[in-house]
């Protein structure tokens, strides 16, 4: 039975004690801790701490975002029409939950929708508005606010197109915000195969998942720009304070935007189910060396299955990666029965991918294995990004192509940026953690 834990004020410190750990491995592994600016960090917590705040505590601002998350939900049914037209009996979900099926083709019909709101300049709107405020509260360029602003919905191949003319005029420090920004955020065309993942047929489940991967989503822009400022701090100036979005994307009509953001949802999609059928069998190779192999005959496997008490099935990949990541994860405040499970999840994101550590979430949920609720909330912030080893490829790629004359640096600050990320997911999840007790 998953039990709830009540705010508290062991609860309180511990959070505290959570964002003080985060941020001091960030200054330890600065580039410049003396050029650190304390005033835009603090600017940023207080963005995120007041989002938390009102998304789990001020009704109005809860009922939207739930609303928003229904909306999700609602979108997800109607591709679902699409591929029970496409598959017939075979879509039905009666005959089970198929991730194939009923998660991945979400990708193909949200990356139509959001490029056909960029067509109609919906989402400029909204990045804009989004970026003024993270100008305002932190004292950031218009480029880099722009594309911190634009992680929230596009992926982070997609976001620097934003401000593509910017990029080769870029310092370290804001080119390293880029990325941190791309790697610490998700994209919107991927967020209603996340929450079918966590979710499956659940109605409750899936708007409350959704709920907490939109926070995720939004808590990330100013975490990111925290995340990135104490690890590359700004010793250059930055003049460009208002930063227009590029007019790239533009489609000749709306039929045009709707072909175009398909055919990237289909080559999306082919590529996620690729990579998670290959780095899952690798994850099968992984343990039946250590498992079936070293854990079998050493007398490993039932050792640990004792100490865990059933939850690791023996010396698995899984279980070496929870062990080594535990400690900090009961720093940022997983109540200490979950540490393991929790350590596990943030070792597969980064090591294979997100949607690994999704699928593992949803699979070890529903097998019972979490003893608490406030646990399984904190993997879902802490999942919620790209950084993880295979993105870096990507990201330099993207990057490398629209300023080919920072490619050498941009391939330098790829591994610090991938961390850069994996601590504003942590953020965000310490930060929601201590707030829910």
């Amino acid at each position: 039975m998953i039990e709830p834990v009540g705010f508290s004020f062991v609860s309180l410190l511990r959070g505290v004690g959570g964002m003080a750990a985060i941020l001091a491995v960030a200054w330890l592994l600065s580039y410049d801790r003396k050029r650190i600016d304390w005033k835009l960090v603090g600017g940023g917590l207080v963005l995120q701490l007041l989002f938390a705040l009102g998304v789990l505590y001020v009704p109005f601002i809860g009922l939207f975002i739930e609303g928003v998350g229904k909306a999700f939900v609602r979108l997800m049914d109607f591709t679902h029409e699409g591929v029970v037209f496409l598959f017939g009996s075979y879509a039905s979900k009666a005959n089970g939950f198929s991730f194939l099926l009923h998660s991945l083709p979400v990708i193909i019909f949200f990356s139509a929708l959001v490029s056909l709101f960029f067509h109609w300049g919906i989402i400029q709107r909204i990045v804009g508005g989004i970026s003024w405020v993270l100008r305002r509260f932190m004292n950031i360029s218009g480029a880099e606010g722009l594309v911190a602003a634009g992680n929230i919905f596009m992926g982070m191949t997609e976001s620097p197109v934003l401000i593509k003319n910017y990029l080769p005029a870029m310092n370290r420090s804001s080119l390293f915000l880029v990325m941190v920004s791309g790697m610490g955020t998700i994209a919107g065309t991927v967020m209603g195969t996340y929450i079918g993942m966590l979710a499956g047929d659940d109605p409750v489940a899936r708007v409350l998942f959704a709920k907490h991967l939109l926070s995720a989503s939004m808590m990330a822009a100013p975490g990111a720009i925290v995340v990135a400022k104490m690890l590359c701090p700004q010793t250059e100036p930055a003049d460009d304070k208002t930063a227009q979005i590029e007019e790239t994307g533009k489609h000749a009509s709306v039929l045009d935007a709707l072909a175009a953001g398909t055919s990237t949802g289909v080559k999306l999609m082919v590529n996620i189910a690729a990579m998670l059928l290959v780095f899952i069998a690798l994850v099968a190779l992984a343990n039946y060396i250590t498992k079936d192999l070293i854990g079998h005959y050493t007398g490993l496997n039932d050792w640990i299955v004792d100490i865990t008490d059933g939850k690791s099935e023996g010396l698995t990949f899984q279980f070496m990666v929870g062990v080594v990541l535990s400690p900090f994860m009961w720093l940022i405040g997983i109540p200490y029965d979950d540490i393991m499970l929790t350590g596990s999840l943030l070792g597969q994101k980064t090591i294979l991918n997100e949607f690994v550590a999704y699928f593992q979430l949803q699979q070890w949920r529903d097998a019972g294995l979490f003893v608490y609720e406030k646990s399984m909330i904190m993997s879902t912030y802490i999942l919620c990004g790209f950084a993880n080893i295979s993105s870096i490829g990507m990201l330099l790629g993207g990057m490398g192509a629209l300023a080919p004359g920072k490619r050498g640096m941009i391939t330098r600050l790829g591994f610090p940026a991938m961390i850069g990320g994996a601590l504003v997911s942590i953020l965000s999840a310490t930060i929601v953690g201590m707030i829910i007790g």
